[in-house]
C-alpha cells in the first residue's frame, strides 16, 4: 500500500477512478474491444451510471445508483459471450488503476468488490449461462 497517496473520499476520487478505468479498459488488446466493439459502449451515458454504482458501494450515497448491472451483463453475453480471463482481466485493469491512484481502506474495499464482483460474475457467466 502506498502511504503517499489519498484514499478514495468523495465523488470526485470515483470520477477520477473510473476515468482512470475506462482510459485503460478501452484501450486493452484483451478486452478492450468488447467496449468499443461489441457493446459500443455510449460513455456520455455510461460513465455517470459507473459514477453512481462505485459512489453507492464505496461511499454509500443513497440514490446514486438505480439499475441492474447483471442484466445488462447478461444482454452482451448474449452478442459476445463473457469468459473468466474476460472479468479476470477487468478486475487486474480496474485494482491496477486503483493502485496507481489512491491507498487506504476505501481503495482496498475498492478493489475487493471488483474481485467479488468478477469472481461471482466469471462463474455465472463462464459457466451456468
Amino acid at each position: 500500500m502506498n502511504t503517499q497517496l489519498k484514499d478514495i473520499r468523495d465523488t470526485a476520487d470515483i470520477k477520477l477512478l473510473i476515468d482512470s478505468f475506462y482510459a485503460k479498459a478501452t484501450t486493452d488488446a484483451e478486452i478492450g474491444y468488447i467496449f468499443t466493439e461489441v457493446a459500443k459502449v455510449d460513455f456520455v451515458h455510461h460513465l455517470p451510471v459507473m459514477y453512481g454504482f462505485w459512489s453507492f458501494l464505496l461511499l454509500g450515497t443513497p440514490g446514486a445508483y438505480q439499475g441492474n448491472p447483471i442484466q445488462k451483463h447478461l444482454d452482451l453475453h448474449q452478442k459476445h459471450p463473457l469468459k473468466a480471463a474476460h472479468f479476470d482481466r477487468w478486475v487486474a485493469l480496474f485494482s491496477a488503476s486503483v493502485d496507481a491512484l489512491f491507498s487506504g481502506p476505501t481503495a482496498e474495499n475498492a478493489k475487493f468488490r471488483a474481485f467479488s464482483i468478477a469472481e461471482t460474475w466469471k462463474y455465472k457467466f463462464d459457466t451456468l449461462f
